[in-house]
């Protein structure tokens, strides 16, 4: 009996430990995610967003994999990797 007692006691702390870990750090970061991946897939066209190296572009037609955005006036349009998407502006 004294077995056992000690054995739980001692995983007692480890479990309690990735329990907090869990829920402050991975779940989050989960929530995150699938927030993210939901706001790529509504993109339409005219949507603003931010690329991850800070361009502002405007949304001219979502593909599978990529999107293809318009960066100025001039109607110069580029194909961003979905990956690549920062955030959607909101006007």
């Amino acid at each position: 009996m004294q077995g056992s007692a000690s054995l739980i006691s001692s995983l007692l702390p480890l479990v309690v430990l990735f329990a907090i870990f869990y829920f402050l750090v991975i779940r989050p970061q989960q929530k995150q995610v699938k927030k993210h991946k939901e706001m790529i897939d509504a993109l339409k066209k005219g949507d603003k967003v931010i690329t991850n190296g800070g361009l502002i572009c405007e949304v001219v037609k979502p593909e599978e994999d990529s999107i293809k955005v318009k960066l100025n006036d001039d109607g110069v349009i580029v194909k961003v990797s979905r990956d690549y998407i920062s955030k959607k502006i909101d006007e």
